[in-house]
């Protein structure tokens, strides 16, 4: 598994940007896949995550009703981000887990096999 995320880019308040995380080695199928977010000085934080199946999601508080995390068949996972803030800036992350049902999903990162390099999310005010 290799993680790639994109998407990202500089954005006003209020905006939306549509992240996506891809395998370059194959699909995501089998995968929980979470996303995360960090600025510099603090520590990674859980946004969303998705089961394997797509039937399962969840999102932080902060981000309901703003961000969506999706999936398609087998091979990107998407983070649309709407209504974006200025607190929502930072170097987003996608992480994939090969959990044990397909409909399970973890907010912990280290339940995550594989994290890819992040793409960075700007939001000015």
């Amino acid at each position: 598994v290799q993680l790639q995320a994109s998407g990202g880019g500089l954005v006003q308040a209020g905006g939306s940007l549509r992240l996506s995380c891809t395998n370059s080695r194959g699909t995501l199928s089998r995968y929980a896949v979470g996303w995360f977010r960090q600025v510099p000085g603090d520590e990674r934080q859980f946004v969303a995550t998705i089961s394997a199946t797509g039937g399962r999601t969840f999102h932080i508080d902060s981000v309901k009703g703003r961000f969506t995390i999706s999936r398609d068949d087998t091979s990107t996972v998407f983070l649309q981000m709407n209504s974006l803030r200025p607190e929502d800036t930072g170097i987003y992350y996608c992480a994939a887990a090969l959990l044990g049902q397909g409909t399970s999903f973890s907010r912990n990162a280290r339940a995550y096999d594989y994290f890819g390099q992040g793409t960075q999310v700007t939001v000015s005010s």
